[in-house]
């Protein structure tokens, strides 16, 4: 079996050292993670691209659920281009129709827009029914992996789910175990044959003054180089 690959969601180019420097394969970019993650801005994009490790971008343009407004996913559509203009690797995307079935036409756009970088969808698969459904459509459009806690909570809850979609999957999709995972879940995780591993290992820090009015909670996160040093070496990694 091949390594399994470790992927960090990060909010800025320290986190992404930080990343770099623990041994991750790449790192997801976003801003916003109390909200799940939000397209983050070029200008960061670019900082991150100069860290020297594989930076794979969100674009989520709002926070809330995944069906988009054909104004939405041209803006989307723009922020990819922009993206790849920056030297990504990668872009992470998603999108559901009013049934919350895949939205072939958006994913379709949005994957044309990378001009072949990898694309990862996103956990937006796992407000299906069943996540697993949509692998072979997510295949056949030639997408490169898709994240996914197995449709529940957290990758703990939905282990089954993800062995299950790692079976049919059959290499042709990588699926990439997230959502809440912790150290002691890398080892049944890696048992499930998931082919990669997403975290934020993020650690809140209070920066002891007021965040000003409109300015939400006082501090900010950081990357916790810790926390990705017994997440590697639960990978078996040195």
């Amino acid at each position: 079996m091949d390594e399994v690959q470790l992927e960090v969601a990060v909010q800025d180019a320290n986190g992404a050292a930080v990343a770099r420097d623990a041994g991750a394969d790449r790192v997801e970019l976003c801003s916003a993670l109390d909200v799940g993650g939000l397209t983050p801005s070029i200008a960061m994009v670019g900082a991150v691209v100069a860290t020297g490790i594989p930076v794979h971008v969100l674009v989520r343009p709002r926070p809330g659920g995944f069906r988009y407004s054909a104004s939405e996913v041209t803006l989307m559509v723009r922020d990819i281009e922009a993206i790849v203009d920056a030297g990504a690797a990668g872009v992470v995307v998603g999108a559901l129709t009013a049934r919350d079935t895949l939205d072939r036409h958006a994913l379709e756009a949005l994957q044309y827009a990378a001009e072949g970088l990898e694309v990862t969808v996103h956990r937006c698969v796992d407000v299906l029914d069943d996540p697993g459904a949509v692998l072979e459509d997510l295949a056949g459009l030639g997408f490169t992996r898709v994240l996914t806690s197995g449709g529940a909570a957290t990758v703990a809850q939905g282990l089954p789910t993800l062995r299950r979609m790692t079976a049919a999957a059959g290499g042709r999709l990588e699926v990439m175990a997230g959502g809440g995972v912790r150290t002691e879940d890398v080892a049944a995780l890696v048992d499930a044959g998931v082919d990669a591993v997403h975290l934020s290992a993020r650690r809140h820090v209070p920066d002891g003054g007021p965040s000003g009015p409109g300015g939400g909670r006082p501090g900010y996160d950081v990357t916790d180089a810790s926390v990705l040093a017994a997440v590697t070496a639960a990978l078996g990694r040195p």
